[in-house]
């Protein structure tokens, strides 16, 4: 028996559960939403799953009486299969306009997502649950500030996360974040990768994507993960997948709403022109990315030609967890200039660009941050940043930017 690991998120998620009358859980298939709200849950709230065919059928075909058998409070498992429940939970909170009535999880799914702000909009607070990060895995999951590389706050980070050997990144990164492996070393990585790239298919993406053939989408997966931290080329990603632009760009945009994959869009002062441009790809879970590429053990992967790769996205992937189990939206966004100067992340915290390099180095130098003055003609404030590394001591690299050891995560 493994013992419940807290996340940071219980925090947020007891907060916001004061205000709204219906709270929604979404996240990736196995990222633990099922055990993160049974454990928070209270004595007296009902909970059904729509996994049971006999109660979906009723959630789907009389969704009034399925209100009336189970009123509030009430959590209400794998949602997103039954949308018709939504007018009639609608209803209910507004009869009743307390908070905590209803509690949701399920796959955020596009018509889902459609039907929640159609149907719920002010009645409905919406939380992101991703894999383990780091701190949670370390049992650091109080409270805590989302990810800033300002100095005062790497300090507390450092002393509370103690070291991270390269060996030990390396199995972290390669056995991945959803909490069945990674938090049970009994479990084996590739039979778990392998039933949950199945199920997936199965249950997900062929009733959304209509995916007629499942190793056309395997091969799609395949080619999308080799491209994990590198700027999204869509012709060059349905080619490889051998699969049309459009149907690449409709299963590209499934793994985004599922939670599978992050698309970092481009800094730029103009908000429409921001959004033309091509955004970075990262998988949020850097053990299914390894486990689509096939490297077969930690030190294979470390040592292969997407260590880097790999690397920038398990960091990508911290941040972004640091806010949203924070209950925040992640502000971060990536630079890149038409002379092809790349900033790997900008986090832009009340209108204060804070640059970030990802590099797998354990002696950064100013040479490595050399791209951060160009941020100097941007018509915004830059804060403090520096670079996520292997090295071991948080030091300044120049008078704003700093060397910030990876246990910094």
């Amino acid at each position: 028996m493994i013992d419940y690991k807290h996340r940071t998120l219980e925090y947020h998620f007891e907060r916001a559960d004061k205000q709204f009358p219906v709270l929604l859980v979404t996240g990736a298939r196995q990222v633990g939403k099922t055990t993160f709200v049974q454990h928070v849950r209270e004595e007296g709230r009902t909970y059904v799953t729509l996994d049971d065919p006999t109660l979906r059928s009723l959630a789907k075909e009389d969704p009034a009486l399925f209100v009336q058998r189970f009123p509030p409070p009430l959590l209400i498992d794998e949602f997103q299969y039954a949308p018709e429940l939504l007018p009639h939970i609608k209803i209910a909170a507004d009869r009743t306009r307390k908070p905590g009535l209803f509690w949701l999880t399920g796959s955020q799914t596009f018509q889902v997502m459609k039907g929640v702000s159609e149907s719920l909009a002010g009645r409905i607070g919406i939380v992101k649950l991703l894999g383990f990060s780091r701190r949670e895995l370390i049992g650091k999951s109080d409270p805590a500030e989302p990810f800033l590389p300002t100095p005062s706050a790497v300090s507390r980070r450092l002393k509370e996360g103690g070291t991270l050997s390269l060996k030990n990144l390396y199995r972290m990164i390669w056995r991945g974040s959803y909490p069945a492996v990674a938090i049970d070393e009994r479990m084996d990585r590739d039979l778990f990768y392998g039933s949950y790239v199945q199920t997936y298919l199965q249950r997900d993406v062929r009733d959304l994507a209509r995916v007629g053939d499942e190793l056309t989408f395997l091969r799609f997966l395949r080619a999308t993960a080799a491209r994990t931290g590198q700027l999204l080329n869509m012709a060059d990603l349905a080619r490889d997948a051998d699969v049309a632009p459009n149907t690449a760009k409709n299963w590209l945009s499934i793994l985004e709403g599922s939670g599978v994959v992050h698309l970092l869009a481009p800094w730029h002062s103009n908000v429409t022109k921001r959004l033309v441009k091509s955004p970075k790809l990262y998988f949020l879970d850097t053990g299914l990315c390894a486990y689509l590429t096939e490297w077969s053990s930690p030190e294979t992967l470390e040592a292969g030609a997407m260590s880097g790769a790999v690397f920038e996205t398990w960091v990508v992937a911290e941040i972004i967890k640091s806010y949203l189990h924070c209950g925040k939206h992640a502000p971060l966004y990536y630079y890149r200039d038409k002379d092809q100067v790349e900033i790997d992340v900008l986090i832009v915290v009340d209108g204060t660009i804070h640059p970030v390099e990802i590099k797998k180095t354990a002696s950064p130098s100013k040479h490595d941050i050399r791209h951060f003055g160009k941020l100097d003609l941007l018509k915004a404030p830059v804060g403090a940043g520096g670079i996520v590394c292997l090295a071991e001591m948080h030091v300044p690299l120049t008078d704003n930017a700093y060397c910030m050891p990876v246990a910094t995560l």
